[in-house]
């Protein structure tokens, strides 16, 4: 083994060792940016390389398509070749993605050098056009993980989003930056990564103490441009203390967000809680150059006529959604999500002619039955 060369003395005094870290610490800094800058070019490169490529299988299967059984035939005698000249990762299932990549994505312009192609393998599953401009914008600035943008995805976030927009009467562009409170909030909110059981006596404490613990995914669930500020943030006033769950930053929105755990169905006296929070962070907390604190409740349940009789009607910075422990399929989500669109179209029609036979005939279907007497006991008193 050769042995280590010592080091001149005097070159010794020269350098100090904060003096070796910090040239050290500049050297490496370096380095790992042109290897993150390699990898980054590499993989805009094989993404660029795996559009090209489903663009001349597309233009030479058009060219093809009156001829049966063409396209099949083609995809497999290339797979065949590319894989003995270039090795794996060229099988038939492969350039059918590449197709479909090419397909989803007409124009080149539209990808992003930022996503990996195991994001766009995900993202060309969403056939929605809008829907998957919309999770693409997501991933980019959220900067998710394959395995989040597919978790995502499956918990519908773009129709959550859309459903809450509809109900702030919101109707804007879903790919657009968050610039507006509505833009901010869903409806509802999947915390099944929490690992509660989904059971009546959950304490408040137990699910504000699950979020702590699995704080980094409770914030990519609330979406984009969220900081921690505190928990159990304290407000005194006039001697008395009181306490909000959780306190936010939100840095595009350029406000504090407020949220109230409840782990019950949502009541009047919730939204006035609310409301003093964010009326005393206006007067004694938020800076001039900040926006307006928004306040957000989540509970297990809330109805359209609490919402329509509260401070959560109309409102700008109050808010009410429900909260999920758990992960439902598709299928329900989409049940739900549908029917809650359906009663949201409803009222809205219902609002614009209060006075028509489908306004009324709803009404009276809704208000409570008045309890019909006791025949027995009117027989009674006739008889006394």
């Amino acid at each position: 083994m050769p042995k280590k060369k010592a080091l001149n003395p005097k070159a010794e005094q020269l350098l100090s060792i904060p003096d070796i870290d910090r040239i050290y610490g500049a050297i490496k800094e370096i380095l790992e940016s042109a290897r993150s800058r390699a990898y980054q070019a590499a993989n805009t490169e094989m993404v660029q390389a795996y559009w090209d490529v489903g663009r001349v299988i597309v233009e030479e299967e058009q060219e093809g398509a009156a001829r049966a059984g063409y396209g099949d035939y083609l995809l497999e005698r290339l797979s065949e070749r590319l894989t003995q000249e270039m090795g794996k990762g060229f099988d038939v299932s492969n350039l059918k993605r590449m197709r479909q990549f090419y397909r989803a994505f007409p124009k080149g312009g539209a990808m992003r050098h930022q996503l990996s192609w195991t994001h766009y393998r995900i993202l060309i599953r969403v056939k929605d056009e809008v829907a998957r401009a919309f999770y693409q914008q997501q991933a980019i600035d959220c900067r998710w993980t394959y395995r989040e943008l597919e978790r995502q995805i499956g918990v519908q976030l773009y129709e959550r989003t859309k459903l809450s927009r509809v109900m702030g009467k919101e109707l804007v562009d879903e790919t657009q930056e968050t610039s507006t409170p509505a833009d901010l909030i869903r409806d509802p909110y999947y915390l099944h990564f929490l690992g509660l059981e989904d059971r009546p006596g959950l304490q408040e404490r137990t699910l504000e103490q699950a979020i702590m613990d699995h704080l980094q995914r409770f914030i990519l669930e609330l979406g984009k441009g969220f900081a921690f500020v505190g928990r159990q943030y304290r407000i005194v006033v006039d001697e008395d203390v009181y306490k909000v769950d959780l306190v936010f930053f939100n840095y595009l929105l350029n406000c504090f967000v407020l949220i109230d755990l409840k782990t019950r169905k949502l009541s009047h006296a919730d939204t006035g809680q609310m409301d003093f929070y964010v009326r005393y962070f206006e007067a004694e907390i938020r800076q001039q150059h900040h926006n307006p604190t928004i306040g957000l409740i989540l509970c297990t349940k809330k109805s359209p006529k609490m919402a329509q009789y509260t401070l959560l009607k109309d409102s700008e910075q109050i808010f009410a959604s429900e909260y999920r422990l758990y992960l439902p399929s598709e299928k329900e989500l989409s049940q739900y999500l549908t029917a809650q669109t359906e009663l949201l179209e409803l009222e809205q029609r219902l609002e614009q002619a209060p006075d028509s036979p489908e306004t009324i005939a709803l009404e009276e279907a809704t208000e409570p039955r008045q309890k019909q007497p006791d025949k027995s006991k009117k027989r009674q008193q006739k008889s006394r």
